[in-house]
């Protein structure tokens, strides 16, 4: 089947939603092109296809012979390009079905990030195995980078960038670029650095090719460089490279020297896990560390179980608390048709605040430094936010009760429990929303865990004590005598 009966021209997410739709049409074709073993069919069904959707059609080919196949029907450098676009579990498993010549070339011939994250996804026992194949270079590449966890700049970075030394001339460190270029994840960036390895500069590829002759290094670089530790995490990187407007951000040890870089293209997939993480915190359960169709069934209800399991025992304390006021509550029942009504709000306007307040930390527009301004200004919302669902809800008695006189004769009382409850309710729900990612943080924890249903839970329980509280002072001595 043509493949461009499939595709579409428009945005990046239209294109995506047809290529998923292509490789489901295309699939059986490739299917019977494999067990005819033609590929040279193969290549030219699929000539306009993107590296990366070649590698999502790989990876629907269940059984790893057909996946061998596929793979080999591609020429050298389609084959490094396909299979650097693979999910690392798949290169693995493809790596084990290849020749030792096959295997020889590949790793060898893998940029050297994409090949550190193929040792870290392999079995320990097989690394020695595959580190046989690696060149002296490549084997101290992967032993200075799996030196790094895999969330900090250090187990991001490649060592494939291009450096020059500040003695030489712009015409020389052209020279170099050029040789370079074909190895070096980027040459528009070009880092300057000392004879011991310490970065001093950076110098565009354009202000090298522009120079007068003969001019020095050291005079056309940029010294105010940007960079980052390699110990710091994936999450500051990101940040740097967004605030700077940078595609490549150096990566220097705490003397300075120069490590490696990290490019745009990593820190993109940084930003997609580190969302898809938080947003799975913020619906109550655990981060999945893999995506939803490929988690085992098993790992998948474990991570939900946990959360979901505290979050009930969390609101077994309201089912306490309703308890504790069960004599209010006989007294006067109409007390418990505002009830959900109290702690929705309070959940509500808690799960509001927690989650500004935690965007704003990831964003970097708030620190530590920054709870009492954020504390003191939630407050206030709070008591704004509260006073105007109050208002609602003591109208709606008020009107509800001119139509259809259901709250007794004490409806003023029972209007004003209301009004001054929400208030309090709402005010303790932005508050608690607000401070839970500052302790979180400061005690280490990922703000995130400030998720809504954990501060919907806490609010529910104190609600129902702020609730009943303020009932038994304003109806105390008429509906609560």
């Amino acid at each position: 089947m043509p493949v461009d009966s499939v595709r579409t021209a428009g945005s990046a997410e239209e294109s995506r939603v047809y290529t998923h739709e292509a490789i489901n049409l295309i699939l059986p074709e490739v299917r019977e092109l494999i067990a005819a073993n033609q590929p040279q069919e193969i290549r030219q069904s699929l000539e306009d296809w993107h590296e990366v959707d070649l590698a999502d059609l790989l990876e629907a080919l269940e059984k790893p012979e057909e996946r061998l196949t596929f793979f080999r029907a591609w020429e050298r450098d389609e084959a490094l390009a396909l299979f650097e676009e693979l999910e690392d579990e798949v290169k693995a498993g493809l790596l084990e079905d290849l020749t030792h010549r096959e295997r020889l070339w590949l790793v060898n011939a893998m940029s050297p990030d994409e090949r550190a994250d193929l040792f870290a996804e392999i079995e320990p026992e097989e690394r020695p195995k595959l580190m046989a194949l690696l060149s002296p270079k490549a084997r101290a590449e992967i032993h200075r980078l799996l030196e790094y966890p895999p969330d900090t700049a250090g187990g991001l970075m490649t060592t494939a960038y291009v450096a020059v030394r500040q003695d030489i001339t712009c015409e020389e460190a052209t020279a170099i670029v050029r040789k370079a270029a074909e190895t070096a994840e980027t040459i528009y960036t070009v880092y300057v650095i000392t004879d011991t390895g310490v970065l001093v500069g950076v110098i565009s590829l354009k202000t090298l090719i522009l120079s007068r002759a003969g001019t020095p290094v050291s005079e056309a670089m940029e010294t105010a460089v940007i960079s980052v530790n390699v110990r710091e995490d994936q999450e500051d990187v990101a940040y740097r490279l967004r605030t700077y407007d940078l595609t490549a951000i150096p990566v220097v040890d705490n003397e300075g020297h120069l490590m490696g870089i990290v490019t745009v293209d990593d820190v993109l997939d940084v930003i997609r896990e580190e969302s898809t993480e938080d947003i799975q915190k913020f619906g109550g359960m655990e981060a999945l560390d893999e995506p939803y169709p490929k988690i085992a069934f098993g790992r998948m209800v474990k991570k939900r179980a946990s959360w979901l399991s505290a979050l009930f025992i969390g609101e077994m304390l309201t089912a306490t608390a309703m308890a504790y006021f069960e004599t209010e509550i006989a007294r006067a029942v109409i007390l418990a048709l505002f009830v959900p009504l109290i702690i929705s709000s309070g959940g509500n306007s808690g799960s509001q605040a927690s989650t500004l307040v935690i965007r704003a930390m990831a964003l970097g527009e708030v620190t530590l430094r920054d709870w009492w301004r954020i504390i003191t200004r939630e407050l206030a919302t709070g008591v704004a936010l509260g006073t105007i669902l109050g208002t609602i809800g003591f109208l709606r008695i008020i009107i509800w009760q001119a139509v259809r006189p259901i709250y007794g004769t004490h409806f003023l009382l029972v209007a004003s429990t209301v009004f001054c409850s929400l208030i309090g309710v709402v005010t303790f729900g932005t508050f608690a929303g607000s401070l839970l990612p500052f302790i979180l943080r400061k005690l280490g924890f990922d703000p995130a865990s400030a998720s809504a249903p954990f501060v919907a839970t806490l609010v529910d329980v104190t609600g129902i004590v702020i609730y009943f509280t303020v009932a038994s002072l304003i109806l105390s001595g008429t509906l609560l005598k």
